[in-house]
């Protein structure tokens, strides 16, 4: 791992976790989420909620990279703190389904978000193979995969350029989240009454019965909250690249999902001031609530605006993803417990090439694979998982590592890994009783690993 170059400034790593947070989430999630729990104020308990949460988990996430800050992030912390089974399938997870099906997401929603701004000519098949009776592509897949392919091309470069290309694309991101919620509070018809209102009645289009109401369906609008918020630790893999990264990396994880969580309640606030919560319950699946908020005091522009700016955000989110999870399937197979030639780092940039472009790969497929909300919703419940046991490695390291250097340590230590421990168990024990489709195929993926981990071991031996 010594082959990589310490290139990532502390704002362009700030950029890299903000950049990977705000993508497509925080303008289509809130739709379901109303849909979840019918009081918007408990909608917004929940985004502040889940960004709380974040922001326990990125303290947490600052002592463990401050006191081992090389490339892979998790993997390592997961290795020292459980041993190599336990790494092996985080790992293995991030790779099958967990960053990977995360981009794809991205990928599948810039395609919908450009469709939406041509007026749907990529509903139309582009590219027909001849497979049998003919497998046809429409042009959303043709575009979700040249977005995911042009961005991983791009991040072959090395990380001062691809950090600097991460800080650009956050300053606009930023900006586009700030024009919809300052232009909606100005400009607006709005009333602030709708907070205590109600979004029963309104279609709910695609939402699962069994994530409506309830315990069950505050844990489901938990879920879409924190896949709108994943990617607060998106900097952990980048931790053996980070200059003076003792100093930098707490401030990373902890200033971006302060400015994260400001960003979300602010322009959530927004949504509910202009629109109803049964309007925000009735808006298409294929459209978002950020869009119809636009159209009611900008017009029919407000569609082509908002769909370029979700094209922008999903692309800034996009790069940010492949940019640092290329990292964990490197580090594993430096261990020998992946395919050796994803170890090797490209004399030129210093970037492990070949662990970017195998993501890309399976990312690839599972953009073919899946729609938008299966993908997310998997992807969170293993995130959920895995984030869980690397905050409780912080207790497990004070006790059996007392003396280890720790440059930054935990605020709050120990109720803060202990909540966040908590939190987690029983978000993943609500999205087995209300996506279960979803949450079994987490767990399936994860299970997966196994025999595989014998496989690598058995070979590394």
């Amino acid at each position: 791992m010594s082959g990589l170059n310490r290139g990532l400034g502390l704002w362009a790593g700030i950029a890299v976790n903000v950049a990977n947070v705000i993508g497509t989430g925080v303008f289509l999630k809130t739709r379901v989420m109303t849909c979840n729990v019918d009081d918007p104020m408990i909608v917004m308990a929940v985004w502040l909620a889940a960004g709380l949460l974040s922001l326990l988990g990125a303290f947490c996430y600052a002592e463990l990279a401050s006191m081992m800050p090389a490339a892979g992030g998790d993997y390592v912390f997961l290795r020292r703190a459980y041993g190599k089974p336990t790494s092996f399938l985080y790992g293995w997870t991030v790779f099958a389904i967990m960053k990977t099906g995360s981009q794809a997401a991205l990928a599948v929603g810039f395609a919908i978000f450009m469709n939406a701004a041509l007026g749907g000519v990529l509903d139309q098949a582009w590219l027909t193979l001849p497979l049998g009776d003919g497998i046809s592509f429409t042009g959303l897949t043709v575009v979700a995969l040249s977005a995911l392919w042009l961005v991983t091309l791009f991040n072959c470069a090395s990380v001062s350029t691809t950090g600097s290309a991460a800080t650009v694309l956050t300053v606009m991101k930023v900006l586009t989240v700030l024009a919809v919620g300052i232009g909606a509070f100005m400009f607006g018809q709005g009333d602030l009454s709708h907070l205590s209102g109600s979004a029963s009645g309104g279609s709910c289009e695609g939402v699962q019965a069994s994530a409506m109401g309830g315990i069950a369906g505050i844990g489901a609008a938990m879920l879409g909250a924190l896949w709108a918020y994943d990617g607060w630790n998106n900097v952990a893999p980048l931790c053996g690249e980070v200059k003076d990264p003792q100093r930098n990396l707490p401030r990373m994880f902890i200033w971006g999902t302060l400015l994260v969580i400001a960003l979300y309640v602010g322009v959530n606030a927004a949504y509910f001031y202009v629109l109803s919560p049964q309007e925000i319950a009735s808006v298409s699946a294929t459209s978002s609530v950020a869009t119809e908020v636009l159209k009611t005091f900008a017009g029919p522009a407000a569609v082509t605006f908002m769909a370029a700016a979700l094209m922008l955000s999903s692309l800034g989110s996009l790069h940010a993803s492949v940019l640092a999870n290329s990292r964990v399937p490197y580090a594993m197979a430096s261990d020998g417990m992946f395919f050796k030639p994803l170890a090797k780092v490209s004399e030129r940039t210093r970037v492990p090439v070949n662990a970017v472009l195998a993501q890309a790969g399976w990312a690839s497929v599972l953009t073919l694979s899946g729609t938008y909300d299966t993908l997310t919703d998997s992807v969170v419940f293993a995130s959920c998982l895995f984030y869980a046991l690397s905050a409780a490695a912080v207790i497990l390291f004070r006790r059996t590592e007392p003396d280890l250097p720790r440059p930054f340590k935990t605020w709050g230590y120990p109720f803060t890994p202990i909540v966040f421990v908590l939190v987690s168990a029983a978000l993943l024990i609500s999205a087995l009783v209300a996506t279960p489709k979803q949450a079994l195929l987490g767990i399936g993926v994860i299970l997966l690993g196994v025999p595989l981990y014998f496989y690598w071991n058995r070979n590394r031996s």
